[in-house]
């Protein structure tokens, strides 16, 4: 049976839910019901957690998949040899605000701003006063002067916490660069605040004159429920094609049964399983660590459950390659980690 026409949310609804999300570890738990010994009530990095993705998170469960994601514990202030603040060697860039890491695309940092504090985030220590929103315009020059530039990638931060009205210009301003065939959105939005997606929104991604994709971030199948199909189909309505790319992180998905559940699900929501990252050496974050030999064992795993169209890329960033490293085919990048060189 053919769907019916996707209905986007009020254009006021999801200001509303970012202004109330949880901002303390403490009041997160009292909200559930939890108890968790280790938690940090002043954490470096702020807590931000929106009450719809709290409302996904089990009551008096300490180990849900979730809460472990947006819990701010004592862990991250473990200092561990190896963790980095740049791991992926970001923080020297020639131009405010753009990024440059493989031919044929730029990453354009819209914003400094998320919806949600992902406790793994490789940008936790990103020096973001130097790509504030009001240097888009020389980011947005340079992208004009360099016509090798195909595709853009829009992230940040977040590209869609900013408001429909500095989205749109964003699009109309790069749909008038004629050699930017395609613009790529990397969001966890219609996932932790499905109500982001509003009509003013789908209008401007649906106005793109080129192709558009958006990259969510779902890394457990907890995290989906109603509302974010709701969300995606309102996406896929624009006519955009939806990937997902997941982190693998200890403790909350490094296990096939969930990423098995996590690939069949996303599909049901109609998102394709696009990259499973091998997690960062970020500073604060050891504990989500997942080594090489675990992730290809999982990933061989999954990948006799599933068909291949369903199977997510195993893959690890390295400053200085010209791409995303794919793990299943890197003997020498799973040599390098046994012996400590990475």
């Amino acid at each position: 049976m053919i769907p019916p026409k996707p209905t986007p949310w009020e254009s006021a609804q999801w200001r509303a839910e970012m202004r109330g999300a949880f901002r303390s570890s403490q009041d997160l738990l009292d909200h559930l019901g939890t108890t968790l010994k280790n938690i940090d009530t002043r954490p470096e990095f702020p807590v931000m957690v929106p009450r719809p993705f709290a409302a996904r998170i089990e009551p008096g469960n300490p180990g849900d998949p979730i809460l472990r994601q947006v819990i701010a514990t004592s862990t991250e202030r473990e200092t561990v040899p190896g963790f980095v603040v740049d791991p992926l060697e970001e923080s020297a860039v020639e131009t405010p605000g753009l990024l440059q890491k493989y031919a044929g695309r730029v990453l354009l940092v819209t914003t400094g701003a998320c919806a949600v504090h992902c406790r793994y985030c490789f940008r936790r220590h990103f020096p973001y006063d130097a790509h504030r929103e009001h240097k888009l315009d020389s980011a947005i020059t340079a992208i004009e002067q360099d016509r090798t530039v195909r595709e853009v990638i829009l992230s940040g931060g977040d590209p869609l916490v900013l408001a429909d009205t500095a989205m749109s210009d964003l699009f109309e301003r790069l749909g008038r660069i004629d050699h930017v065939e395609r613009l790529r959105l990397h969001t966890r939005l219609p996932v932790v605040i499905p109500s982001r997606i509003t009509q003013a929104l789908m209008d401007a991604i649906a106005a793109f004159p080129g192709a558009v994709s958006v990259v969510i971030h779902v890394n457990h199948p907890a995290e989906l429920d109603d509302d974010t199909h709701r969300a995606l189909n309102c996406l896929r309505a624009t006519g955009a094609m939806l990937f997902n790319q997941a982190v693998l992180l200890k403790g909350v998905n490094n296990n096939p049964d969930v990423q098995v559940a996590l690939a069949e699900k996303l599909f049901q929501q109609g998102v394709i399983p696009y990259y499973l990252h091998l997690p960062d050496r970020v500073a604060g974050t050891s504990h989500f660590f997942v080594d090489t030999d675990e992730s290809l064992q999982l990933h061989q795993e999954i990948t006799e459950h599933l068909p291949g169209y369903l199977v997510p890329r195993l893959v690890r960033e390295i400053p200085g390659e010209k791409s995303k490293i794919v793990v299943t085919d890197a003997p020498r990048l799973i040599a390098s980690e046994r012996t400590g060189a990475l």
